[in-house]
Parts: C-alpha cells; structure tokens; sequence
C-alpha cells in the first residue's frame, strides 16, 4: 500500500480549497438558534461553484464528462468541505453517482451520468434504514411486477431529501437479494415527512407504499448495494477527519491566546496533554481512513474483506470526532458554549457525523462478525 497522494488527487484537493475558501464556517446557519430545520434546502450557489470546477463528477469517466478519479480524491474533497461545515449533498451525490456508474445498465448510466455530473440533477442514498440502527437494505421490501418493481417499507433521516431529483434506495427481494431503486420524492406512492438532524439540516422520512418503479431505473447488479454502503461509510469518515482536523486547530488557537495566571494555558500540562491525545486521534482517523479508501478505490485483497478496514475507519472516526470537540469545549470553557462562536455548530456537525450511518459499536458489531467469518492466523 502507498499513501502517497497522486498529482491528479492533489490537485481535486487544491480545486476543492478553492471552492470553500468562500464559506464562512461561522455564517452556517446554526441549531441552537433556529426553531426547527435551520433552512428550507442546501447551498445551491456552492452546489454551482461546485459543478463549474468539475467537483461533483469527480468518480466519473470521462465518456460522462468526468476526471476518472476513485474514492480516495473523494475523502480529499470531502476533508475540505467539512472543515468549513459546507451545506451540499457532495458525499450522498457523488457516492449515488458513482454507483451507478459502476453497477448500472448503460441506459441508466447514459441517461444520467452526464446530468448528475454537471449538477443539474441531485441525487442522495436512504442509508439509515428503518430506525438508523437496522440495515437499510431490510427496511425496504422490492417485488417484480412485469417490467417494473413495487417497494415497500420506510427508510428514515434520508439526508437532502427535499433537494433531491432522485433518491438511491436499497431494497430487499424475494430472492433474498439487494437491488438499487432510484425513486422521485413525491412520486406515486412514495410521502416524505420532515426530519430535522442534530446539525439542524432538513431531512426526511421516506414512506413507500407499493411504491412502482420502473425495471429501467432499478440497479440489480450483485454487490451494488455493499459497495455503495462503505463508499458512504468511508465518506463519512472523511467528513470526521475535516470537523476533527479544524476543531483542534480552532482549540490550539484559543489556547495559546487564553491566559490564566499570566501564562497561556497551552503552557499547562494538563492542557497540553489533552491536545496531544486528540492530536492521536486524528492521526489514527486519517491513518483508517486511507486505509479504508485505498481498499475501495484498489479492489486490492487484504486478511479481511474491505468491509473490515471501512468498520475500523468508522469506529475512530465516531469516537475520535466525539473525543475532539469534548475536549475543545473543555478547553474553551464557557466560551465553547458561546453561540456567537462558531465551535458550537462543529459540535453539532460532528455529533451528527458521528451516528451517521450507524455509531462505532455497530461497526464494532460487524468488525467482530467479519473477524469470526475470516480468522486471522
């Protein structure tokens, strides 16, 4: 394995700093000054900068107007957009898109590849399942009727749902199979009911009664579904990684500002001792993460299957992310908890990231299974 960024990965990163170094962190709209979700969509003018630096079609080839570039360039631009707290659906879009790139008949890719890659469509995954705590995949029943598919069941806190052109879901046959069902919020049979997450953002629960899609927009490739999942989980982490990696910096800052006794307290120990454990934390984050997304972007084999080191990202991405923004509030003092201060929306942001998905005893639930399924000897 090589950690080594490639030219084209760096300069995906470089483009990305480019685009965000617009955002300021602090005018995000925040929850714990708004009464319900705090915004009606995302940030559609960064959406635009976004696709105009060809950063939305970054997984695509370029038959659809794409860089060709994997999962790793991904978490590089991901990383960058969590540092300043950016409000767009780049992870679930970019995620939905590749997969469907991947696992999709021609006519889909052809239909939409191109489209979703400028930005004119938007699309985002139901990965929380029923409750946030079951798999998705068995949250929603699919049966085939004719030419077309009919689905069941409930997926909740879909990210971006009132954005989106197009949802992923993943659904379960009678076979005992997952397939990919690419569904239009508001479409017959499928009702949307407002959920607001821990960051504040607008997001939906999906109710599908015999919801009919058509065989043609249905992803029924063997793997589709797994793959997308930890491309999603790996993102995430990547999105841990950012908030993480600004937190800190925001802390160090503040820190060596804030004098107590007439020292500053990053002089004390204790202080300096803190920082330096969640400095580990992050350094184990970004270690995992790339580990995780050189598996998937390689299709190189390992003791474990890719699964696991996505399950071991996850687990110190939710833990370390918890672990860095107690210990800057710790170290902030009151001023932490101070709203005209932007440390309060990291805290929610990454209070959210840590869960999504599922938190790390899930993954640690499936580490455990893997390890059971393939000793390591």
């Amino acid at each position: 394995m090589d950690f080594t960024f490639t030219e084209e990965q760096l300069a995906a990163a470089e483009a990305a700093r480019g685009v965000f170094a617009g955002v300021a962190p602090d005018a995000v709209p925040s929850p714990a000054l708004t009464t319900g979700a705090v915004a009606e969509g995302f940030d559609r003018e960064l959406w635009d900068r976004l696709a105009g630096a060809d950063l939305l079609s970054l997984l695509l080839g370029e038959e659809y107007g794409g860089a060709g570039l994997d999962a790793i360039a991904l978490c590089l631009v991901l990383r960058e957009s969590a540092k300043v707290l950016a409000r767009v659906p780049l992870l679930e879009h970019s995620a939905a898109l590749s997969a469907v790139q991947t696992y999709g008949a021609a006519e889909l890719r052809d239909r939409l590849a191109a489209r979703a890659g400028r930005g004119e469509l938007v699309l985002t995954v139901a990965a929380s399942g029923r409750t946030g705590h079951d798999p998705a995949e068995l949250a929603v029943t699919a049966r085939r009727d004719d030419d077309s598919w009919v689905l069941d069941g409930v997926q909740t806190a879909v990210p971006w749902v009132y954005d989106a052109d197009l949802v992923v879901v993943p659904a379960r046959t009678e076979a005992d199979r997952s397939v990919l069902a690419l569904v239009a919020p508001g479409g017959e049979g499928i009702a949307v009911a407002e959920q607001v997450s821990t960051s504040g953002e607008r997001f939906g629960e999906l109710r599908l009664e015999s919801a009919r899609v058509a065989g043609r927009d249905v992803v029924t490739a063997e793997g589709a579904w797994e793959w997308l999942r930890e491309l999603l989980a790996t993102g995430t982490c990547a999105l841990a990684l950012g908030v993480g990696e600004r937190v800190l910096r925001l802390t160090a800052d503040y820190a060596g500002k804030r004098e107590q006794f007439g020292y500053p307290i990053a002089t004390f120990q204790a202080v300096a001792v803190q920082a330096a454990d969640r400095y580990i934390d992050l350094r184990a984050m970004e270690a995992t993460l790339w580990q995780a997304a050189w598996r998937i972007a390689s299709g190189a084999a390992g003791a474990l299957p890719a699964a696991g080191d996505v399950a071991v990202a996850k687990i110190w991405a939710a833990e370390g992310v918890r672990r860095v923004v107690q210990t800057a509030q710790h170290l902030h003092g009151g001023f932490g908890a101070d709203t005209e201060y932007v440390l309060h929306r990291y805290h929610a942001w990454a209070k959210q990231i840590e869960l999504a998905l599922g938190g790390a005893g899930v993954y640690e639930e499936a580490l455990g299974d893997l390890l059971a399924a393939h000793p390591l000897g």
